[in-house]
């Protein structure tokens, strides 16, 4: 549909959105596994995936691929962010993420004030271990791709792994090894069969028509980032464009301005919003939005959590370090988005020894947000089973070993999955 209008109702800014993130639709019925194409097309849409180390259901950065695509060989991202010519590189974006290559040099202004963007265990990394900094550097030089556990094995006379304390607790060689990726001199030319980072020289990894490119300056390159998140987004206000490559509001505010003078964007209202929206001039609004998906709390969708609790009506926090005890919805927990709306929360876990996808909990959305599906269930339950087959689970099994199904959406859960089991079988 055209969008003519200076002002939007909730419901359409919804649509505008999902059709940005290419949600709006149920997925394309495939007869083959995903391609790289389609996995590409993803990342072009997305702009970029955010890497997160819980490893609960399935890695962060996994997820919004299947999300859209349904299951894929995960062999796609690797060889995408490890063979070069590569399609994907690590940097920190949204925190720490997997990014196009052309999008690396639009954050070397993040990279150059590491003074101020970066938090203390890096930041103070050049006192004390400058003298490390500059043997690390030339030993990944020499021998790279290295993992900070091969790195340390050169220093561990000298810098022994610490085992007390709280926290990441890093080694020396860990340390330098994040300022160095931090400030761009480093970048992981793959991950390990652990998850680890592979660090390489930045030149080694990054392609060659990449790094001919000149340096942006820094207005240029803030100014790209916005438009990347904007196209993201289809609309959105400062604070969700600016948040999208954690850029302040201050350094984004003048590329708002020059890409609303340009006319790539487009100021306007959206009902209920107490702050100027801006539609990117390729936005689309979808006549109606009818796909399903369930959303990692890291996928771009749900990033910023003040956007989600104005376009969809709920208020979602992760709760992985809140006491168990003061929990309201889980540990790890899913939106379910059936159609325009984000219709239930289910708390998940892949339990790889019993080979069964675990629902800890199933709840819809709070009373009197939006509307009740009667659908829900159902959709649900398909949505989890195609979910566990992704993951080579055999069983989904609603509740804890030893105890009930929690949460309102569990009992209406069940009687789905055992209706779709008996038309299975």
């Amino acid at each position: 549909m055209p969008l003519t209008s200076s002002t939007l109702s909730l419901a359409q800014a919804r649509r505008v959105a999902l059709r940005a993130q290419g949600l709006d639709r149920p997925r394309a019925a495939r007869t083959a596994p995903a391609t790289m194409r389609q996995f590409q097309q993803v990342v072009d849409r997305v702009g970029l995936l955010q890497i997160d180390s819980v490893n609960v259901l399935a890695r962060a950065h996994l997820m919004p691929v299947f999300s859209r695509v349904g299951p894929y060989d995960t062999a796609l991202l690797d060889r995408a962010a490890g063979d070069a010519p590569r399609r994907l590189v690590e940097t920190w974006a949204h925190e720490a993420s997997y990014v196009p290559p052309a999008t690396y040099p639009l954050l070397g202004w993040r990279r150059r004030d590491y003074l101020s963007t970066a938090w203390g265990i890096i930041r103070d990394v050049p006192l004390q271990h400058s003298g490390l900094v500059t043997e690390i550097r030339a030993l990944v030089a020499a021998h790279g791709p290295m993992t900070a556990s091969q790195v340390q094995v050169f220093y561990e006379a000298d810098h022994p792994r610490s085992r007390t304390g709280w926290g990441w607790n890093w080694t020396a060689a860990k340390r330098v090894l994040e300022f160095l990726f931090f400030t761009g001199e480093v970048t992981p030319a793959r991950r390990n069969a652990s998850f680890e980072r592979c660090y390489d020289l930045t030149e080694r990894v990054l392609p060659a028509d990449v790094l001919a490119r000149p340096a942006p300056s820094d207005a240029d390159a803030v100014r790209a980032l916005v438009e990347i998140s904007a196209r993201a987004h289809g609309i959105g206000s400062l604070r969700c464009l600016a948040d999208y490559s954690r850029i302040s509001t201050a350094r984004a505010t003048p590329a708002v301005a020059d890409l609303v003078e340009a006319g790539t964007l487009v100021p306007v209202a959206v009902e209920g919003w107490n702050r100027t929206a801006y539609l990117h001039r390729d936005a689309a609004l979808p006549r109606r939005a009818h796909g399903r998906a369930l959303l990692s709390p890291f996928d771009p969708l749900v990033f910023e959590r003040r956007r989600v609790e104005e376009l969809f009506g709920l208020r979602y926090r992760i709760e992985i370090y809140v006491p168990a005890d003061k929990r309201v919805h889980g540990y790890y927990v899913l939106p379910f988005l059936h159609g325009d709306r984000l219709a239930a929360l289910v708390d998940l876990k892949a339990d790889r020894r019993a080979g069964v996808l675990r629902v800890h909990a199933a709840h819809s959305v709070p009373a009197g947000v939006g509307r009740t599906d009667p659908d829900v269930p159902a959709a649900l339950a398909a949505e989890l089973r195609l979910l566990a087959d992704w993951l080579g689970l055999g069983e989904v099994a609603i509740g804890t070993p030893g105890s009930g199904a929690l949460g309102d959406l569990a009992p209406a859960l069940v009687a789905a999955l055992a209706t779709a089991h008996d038309v299975a079988r």
